[in-house]
């Protein structure tokens, strides 16, 4: 027997034995059902605005199930493809450790890193002849807004109040974009390490107005940045900003000493959850210290 058909049949082999187990539980299954920290629901999204797929991850609070009638804040993951498996998974330490409130994460993500399906260069820019693609910002944004957001927000119990996007890099001027352009859409946003290419003269023009009075915008930057430009652009956006009294939202800025363009963030979002949910880390806090008081 040739080793081409041994390898065959013990392949054919395992793929049956995958659909008895499925048949024997009689029910599809989430892989993701099998990590408890990312467990959740997974599902793909045709974009009219955009006119390509993406693929949405979710991560669902612990006793979700059991509190039928409560309603969370939901942390959007750009660039979902690396960061939901961290972050996703990372809020549920934050909660044991530092009182965050538990949240639905949604990741977004491509389905992979290859150019040929990841078109974040484009989805997060705006036009430019720079570059070999651009100019999908505002496609993208309608896309969060028009087909995402009330998609993930029908399937969910979500606190629609408290809408958070998180985005890295190109995925930070993604998230100062939105910011900038549609300011009410998100009650908070995170920009870390961002670039501010191209076209960074629209981060300094006179933003949108806002009906809400309690938006915030968080930017993070590594000092240890590999494009030491984004560190600078960075600053001297904060520098900017600090003295101007027409900004739509209360800014944040965090400088992270030592850290890097992509490896820090974990950093990054925990400093933004501390910011975010001061006010509920402060009432769990009191109520932690009243109840040891009792005993």
């Amino acid at each position: 027997m040739s080793l081409t058909l041994v390898l065959t049949l013990l392949l054919y082999a395992c793929d049956s034995h995958r659909n008895d187990e499925k048949k024997q539980v009689g029910m599809d299954f989430t892989p993701l059902d099998y990590l408890p920290a990312l467990k959740g629901d997974y599902f793909r999204l045709e974009s009219t605005n955009v006119g390509r797929p993406y693929h949405i991850y979710v991560r669902l609070p612990e006793g979700y199930e059991k509190s039928p009638e409560k309603q969370y804040p939901v942390i959007y993951l750009l660039d979902g493809d690396s960061l939901f498996p961290i972050l996703a998974a990372n809020h549920m330490f934050l909660h044991y450790d530092d009182n965050i409130p538990e949240a639905i994460v949604v990741g977004i993500a491509y389905g992979g890193f290859d150019p040929a399906i990841n078109w974040r260069d484009a989805d997060f820019s705006t036009e430019t002849t720079q570059w070999n693609r651009s100019g999908g910002a505002e496609n993208f944004h309608h896309f969060l807004e028009q087909e995402l957001l009330p998609t993930v927000e029908s399937r969910y119990r979500i606190d629609t109040t408290r809408r958070v996007l998180y985005g890295q890099s190109r995925g930070g001027f993604m998230v100062l974009y939105s910011a900038f352009n549609h300011p009410d859409l998100f009650w908070g946003r995170i920009s870390g390490n961002p670039s501010l290419h191209p076209n960074k003269a629209q981060f300094y023009a006179e933003p949108a107005k806002a009906e809400r009075g309690d938006l915030m915008l968080i930017v993070s930057s590594a000092t240890k940045d590999r494009y030491q430009e984004n560190r600078e652009l960075a600053r001297e956006w904060q520098e900017h900003w600090s003295g101007r009294q027409d900004a739509p939202w209360s800014i944040r800025f965090n400088s992270i000493e030592g850290g890097t363009h992509a490896a820090n963030s974990p950093e990054i979002y925990r400093y933004a959850m501390r910011q975010l949910f001061q006010r509920e880390i402060e009432m769990a806090r009191r109520v932690s210290t009243g109840a040891a008081a009792e005993h």
